[in-house]
């Protein structure tokens, strides 16, 4: 299956270690992520995602999920899905 870019980097908080994505497709735990953007490109599943500090199973376009990252990341970086 080809990679789909499913969102944008808007926020990373790096005290904590963890990005906000907003969606342009959906996404689901389980899922595996790659993120792009200046010499990142890493991937890696989604084990847990948020919104507004709840727990969640699956996110729908248009929402912002909160997801911890292994890696340091930029806003505007971009968001596969593969």
């Amino acid at each position: 299956m080809a990679e789909k870019q499913i969102g944008v980097v808007s926020n990373y908080f790096e005290h904590v270690g963890v990005v906000s994505i907003k969606l342009t497709a959906g996404l689901k735990k389980g899922d595996k992520i790659k993120i792009i953007g200046g010499e990142i490109d890493f991937e890696q599943p989604v084990k847990s995602m948020q919104i507004n500090r709840k727990d969640i199973e699956k996110a729908k376009k248009g929402d912002e999920v909160g997801i911890k990252v292994k890696e340091k990341v930029r806003k505007g970086y971009k968001v596969f899905k593969i």
